[in-house]
């Protein structure tokens, strides 16, 4: 174990270790180890039936382990009713009482912890302070926007001041818009309050700009943990590649392998990667390459690694950026954003286009078959 593995370890404020989950044979969860640290916003990623909403429910108290242990700030859950779990989890349905008003959905958990009447109305505002929403504490939830359930949920989830909180699809109910307007408000939230979080959800772009860190989970597994970012620019297997974002996957094999450069045979191009990759000559590997590191031209570059020419086949228009996708040699398609930077250019490419696409030594990321 590497100094700094060993730090987080030892800082961990919630440990899974060796976590499965077994139904009848099936292994939802697949002995999964985790440290997250105190104040983290953590985000379980993945595609559905993945195992990740299992995971989530172990550690509510909602499944019972089959194998491996949970332990957050030193104690073990494993015994302890969900009730008796010193966290809270928000539904992606949010669970208000139609019923009850703001305040008094906020309040419910309070009451039936038998909290003094006067330190539960303060705890009460202190949260509609915090979620912004003293002027609808009156209001039922019918009578809410999305957003603003969403914020009265997430009230009721901390005012009982969890050592955990749990979200499930926190903002899936929300339409796109809104969602993205919300992430940095939610995550805003969270860490003025200061509690460590975990987070189950599908959506990329929120766990990318929610969380702290991310698992990449796929049948029962972790495939990558790590910062969005490293998980973006470094992933460590094709199928977290192909899940994160946009990525081109170009088939080749090993043609030179030094320590400090390889080169990738492609049916297209050949690749220049600048580092090595531990791997013998021959070996048949993928290539990475994500579009938005792609640069098209009408002349050909210099360098006559990383390029190739093909026909501009499609053209998509999104306002900030163009996306193309041409047709190489192969009969592969290749994918490439590139920024408008300018609002109109005179030697626009279109479609027919016979272009050149080119990309520099450290821009893409070889994979083992």
């Amino acid at each position: 174990m590497a100094a700094n593995d060993r730090d987080t370890h030892d800082q961990a404020f919630l440990r899974i270790d060796h976590l499965t989950k077994d139904f009848d044979g099936y292994k939802a969860v697949n002995d999964v180890s985790l440290d997250i640290a105190k104040g983290e916003i953590f985000a379980l990623l993945g595609s559905s039936g993945c195992g990740k909403s299992t995971l989530l429910r172990m550690l509510a108290g909602l499944e019972k382990p089959s194998e491996g242990t949970i332990v957050l700030a030193g104690k073990d859950l494993a015994k302890l009713p969900p009730y008796e779990r010193p966290m809270n989890m928000m539904f992606q349905n949010y669970a208000l009482f139609p019923h009850l008003s703001v305040w008094e959905n906020i309040a419910f958990g309070l009451k039936r912890a038998s909290m003094p009447r006067d330190q539960l109305g303060q705890r009460v505002e202190a949260m509609l302070k915090l979620v912004q929403l003293e002027k609808f504490a009156k209001r039922k939830p019918h009578q809410l926007s999305g957003g603003q359930q969403q914020r009265v949920a997430l009230a009721r989830s901390l005012a009982r001041q969890p050592q955990l909180l749990l979200l499930d699809e926190p903002l899936g109910a929300l339409d796109k818009k809104l969602r993205e307007e919300t992430q940095i408000e939610l995550v805003n939230i969270i860490e003025q309050v200061g509690v460590t979080c975990v987070m189950v959800t599908h959506d990329q772009e929120e766990a990318m700009t929610m969380a702290s860190r991310i698992a990449i989970m796929s049948e029962g597994r972790f495939l990558q943990v790590g910062a969005p970012a490293e998980i973006y620019e470094a992933p460590a297997t094709r199928f977290v590649a192909d899940f994160i974002g946009n990525v081109n996957l170009m088939d080749g094999k090993v043609e030179v392998d030094a320590p400090d450069h390889a080169v990738i045979a492609g049916a297209d191009c050949k690749h220049f990667v600048a580092h090595g990759i531990s791997g013998s000559v021959g070996t048949r590997v993928s290539v990475a390459l994500r579009p938005e590191k792609i640069h098209l031209s009408r002349k050909p570059p210099e360098d006559a690694f990383n390029t190739v020419q093909g026909t501009i086949k499609e053209l998509s228009y999104f306002g900030s950026f163009t996306v193309y996708q041409l047709e190489l040699p192969s009969g592969a398609r290749l994918k490439i954003s590139q920024a408008n930077v300018q609002r109109q250019r005179e030697d626009a490419l279109t479609w027919g286009d016979q272009v050149w696409a080119h990309w520099s030594r450290t821009a893409h990321v070889v994979l083992m078959q």
